[in-house]
């Protein structure tokens, strides 16, 4: 597995540094040179040569002018832009609340016919209920410390499980058994959470398998990941969203999903232990 889900951005972000070093070697500066013209200190150059600091878009503007090149600005700061939006933190995306991020997650589901998920930590959103995304949400705010917008939030996250009602959508759904074990919310939500789950298991648009506490580990529990038509996975770490789209990282996710659900049970026998998770909860 890769050493870290937030090196696509950066090898996105040491790409965009080296085309920087490029423009100042091209222009005949030195390091030094460039920063008086821009009018920082030289240790800031470095850095992001080094991509140790993301250039910001006054950065990239400075940086241009100082090498003479104002024709690429505009395509170097999409490009900044693109690698900003692979490591994104949650405090960034909830600033202003949590609904914009559950409307964005929305459109990935209505862009992508086929959605492998696999959940360490929490029921995925398109298979919650209210009252479960609610108590999930209030949590997540309150460690946060972001703007309370639970109710708009969960109104929008609940609508992207209309795709499973609609044709052109799969969705493939991994959990671990003890997201069945762990109480979100009081008991009766937990218990109605995982009734919700029995309901949908029927669906023709869904595959769902759990992983035993029990089962023999050929893959270690990973953080929570999507991956939307093979083009694109999403992990979810405790202080950011990751999007990753490198073909080598895509492959590392797509194998680890085959090998977890090579452990996973199915049918009757995932339903024995919702059911048994069902009792415990009440």
């Amino acid at each position: 597995m890769s050493s870290s889900p937030s090196s696509s951005a950066q090898a996105a972000r040491e790409a965009l540094a080296v085309r920087l070093s490029h423009l100042r070697k091209d222009a005949g500066l030195t390091g030094r040179e460039l920063s008086a013209r821009c009018g920082w200190h030289p240790a800031k150059t470095s850095r992001i040569q080094k991509a140790e600091i993301a250039a910001s878009d006054a950065d990239i503007r400075a940086w241009c002018t100082a090498c003479g090149a104002e024709d690429q600005v505009a395509d170097l700061i999409a490009t900044g832009r693109a690698v900003d939006s692979l490591y994104q933190e949650w405090r960034r995306l909830h600033k202003n609340g949590m609904r914009r991020a559950q409307e964005d997650w929305t459109a990935r589901h209505e862009q992508a016919a086929m959605c492998r998920v696999y959940a360490s930590n929490a029921v995925p959103g398109f298979l919650q209920t209210p009252a479960y995304a609610t108590a999930l949400m209030e949590s997540i705010t309150s460690f946060q410390g972001t703007p309370r917008d639970i109710t708009e939030a969960v109104a929008a996250r609940i609508t992207r499980s209309r795709y499973m009602y609609e044709g052109g959508h799969r969705f493939v759904v991994l959990l671990e058994e003890w997201v069945l074990r762990s109480l979100i919310g009081d008991q009766i939500t937990q218990a109605a959470q995982l009734a919700h789950l029995l309901t949908v298991m029927p669906l023709p648009s869904v595959s769902l398998g759990i992983v035993p506490l029990t089962a023999q580990r050929t893959m270690w529990p990973l953080e929570a990941f999507y991956v939307f038509d093979d083009r694109q996975a999403a992990v979810e770490t405790l202080t950011a969203e990751v999007n990753i789209s490198q073909p080598r990282e895509l492959a590392d996710y797509l194998k680890a999903f085959s090998i977890l659900s090579k452990m996973a049970v199915y049918g009757d026998d995932a339903r024995r232990l919702i059911n048994s998770a069902i009792d415990s909860a009440g």
